[in-house]
């Protein structure tokens, strides 16, 4: 008898009680402890379930095949063939999974063609679309826009003048481009050509600084000076503040020469536009304004832009002075036309990141943008197709500040941890300042026109001077905050680096230079 699994004559013999069937015991009971059944019937069956059975000592005939050293040779050539044969069967599964493999990567290739396409033909759409959408007739956008509102006094109608005129979003379409593009080329061919001014005022110049004057010009129920910016073309300094006003200071005379209300909370940032006598202020109400200023030395409000939904943390404007970029808290940053105070594009991180913008600013040249977040991330953008083409980390606390050099090749951004230094052509950071405790915020950082100078502010002012990437920057000069607060907030170089603004938590401006120059007269 035979064992039903092997079918050989078993050495230990054992018998189902269920089926009858006949095994080897060394089989069955490893099947059974595999798999819990017979293997012929498929009923269950246990080891309690296998009966032996006593029977003589059997001998195995010797094969036939083993009988002789012919048969044996003859035996041991029937396993090289069957080896052989296995080897080759190998050989070609491998050929099969080579030949799929490349028909995968082919496959693979042509569909990313087939998207590069798709994609390209659907921005070409969109920039058609938004061409069709900036010839539509914008009657009520140029409603809002006569609707001029003096020195901030909010018209009575003004909310309810065409809202959804200022929600066209045409993005920034192929003319706008090409007008950034020339203004790229002009200026990088220009900083080729560029030399440091004779006027610009020299090291032991800076270290002989010096306050040489203040001037009380906000309010004292809500002291705070939180941004600046200066008109180099009159030396006329705006500064932002807590009392939700922006005042422009006439530096040379030590006047003010008009204060901008309208603004419901904070005026988080200022700046100029170097041509046609305008400004711009974000506030933390949410709102950006455009002010246009007038021969009498007043200035109205030409705009009031609400395209944020959190506060406005800075603005910027293009090397045009046609455009200019807001960054909000709302996690998103703006793009408008100056012209018409149109948002031509909203722009969102890609990423899904949440985290909202703190500080932003434009390269010299205008093709690039860079944000700071309130994560301490450093966000690089191509302005002419909106994307995030570059990051940096490292920073502990909101970016409070950044500014780029005018040679175009350093960045510098502020946070809670100091300074750092930026290589924008080899995207790293190559130097880091530290100069306060750990719990003191570098509050504002700032290149000199020149790109000779950098100032930072926060629980005092310092000035270093550049240098190259190996090269160490020098602090040349240290200014203590005079303000009593401990908090000095924003730092300008007005004109040649003939003298430095700063702006702290109380509510005077502070003119520093050289004694007995011109730095306007104490109030």
């Amino acid at each position: 008898m035979n064992c039903a699994i092997s079918g050989e004559v078993p050495e230990e013999p054992v018998v189902s009680r269920n089926s009858g069937l006949l095994f080897e015991k060394r089989l069955i009971e490893r099947h059974i402890l595999d798999y819990g059944k017979c293997p012929i019937t498929g009923e269950p069956l246990s080891l309690d379930d296998i009966v032996p059975i006593k029977s003589g000592k059997i001998v195995k005939p010797r094969p036939v095949q083993a009988a002789s050293i012919p048969g044996m040779l003859g035996m041991f050539q029937t396993e090289w063939d069957g080896l052989m044969l296995s080897n080759f069967a190998l050989e070609q599964q491998l050929h099969a999974a080579r030949q799929e493999l490349s028909h995968a990567l082919y496959q693979h290739d042509a569909a990313c063609r087939v998207i590069a396409r798709l994609k390209k033909e659907r921005d070409e759409a969109r920039s058609l679309l938004a061409q069709a959408e900036r010839q539509i007739p914008t009657s009520n956008a140029a409603a809002v826009n006569a609707s001029t509102l003096s020195n901030g006094k909010r018209a009575a109608d003004d909310e309810e003048l065409a809202p959804d005129a200022k929600k066209i979003r045409p993005g920034i379409v192929s003319t706008i481009i090409a007008e950034l593009t020339d203004c790229n080329a002009a200026l990088s061919q220009q900083r080729k050509n560029r030399q440091i001014p004779s006027t610009l005022a020299p090291v032991d110049a800076l270290e002989r600084y010096t306050q040489i004057s203040s001037h009380p010009i906000h309010k004292t129920s809500k002291p705070g000076i939180i941004s600046m910016d200066i008109l180099y073309s009159k030396d006329i300094i705006a500064t932002g503040g807590v009392d939700t006003n922006a005042v422009l200071f006439d530096r040379p005379s030590g006047q003010i020469v008009s204060t901008l209300s309208g603004h419901s909370k904070k005026v988080t940032s200022v700046k100029f536009v170097a041509q046609g006598d305008l400004l711009l202020t974000g506030s933390s109400d949410k709102t950006v304004r455009l002010w246009q200023g007038s021969e009498d030395g007043s200035y109205n409000c030409r705009h009031i832009l609400k395209d944020h939904t959190a506060e406005v943390q800075a603005v910027t404007v293009h090397a045009t002075n046609n455009y200019f970029v807001t960054a909000s808290l709302d996690n998103t940053w703006c793009f408008y036309e100056l012209a018409s105070g149109l948002c031509l594009t909203k722009v969102t991180d890609a990423a899904g990141s949440f985290e909202g913008y703190t500080s932003a600013a434009f390269h010299p040249d205008g093709l690039i943008l860079g944000t700071g977040t309130s994560e301490g991330l450093v966000k690089i953008w191509d302005v002419k197709s909106q994307a995030n083409v570059a990051r940096f980390d490292g920073h502990v606390g909101a970016v409070t500040a950044i500014s780029f050099s005018e040679n175009g090749y350093f960045l510098a951004t502020a946070a809670k941890d100091g300074v750092k230094l930026w290589d924008l052509r080899k995207l790293r950071n190559f130097r880091t300042f530290s100069p306060y405790e750990p719990d003191i915020p570098t509050n504002s950082v700032e290149f000199d026109h020149s790109g000779c100078y950098l100032a930072l502010a926060g629980s005092d002012i310092r000035i270093y001077q550049t240098a190259n990437v190996k090269l160490e920057w020098n602090c040349v000069k240290t200014f203590p905050d005079l303000s009593g607060t401990g908090k000095a907030t924003c730092v300008k170089f007005g004109l040649d680096a003939k003298y430095l603004a700063v702006g702290s938590m109380d509510r005077n401006l502070r003119i520093f230079g050289l004694p007995g120059e011109d730095g306007g007269s104490e109030e």
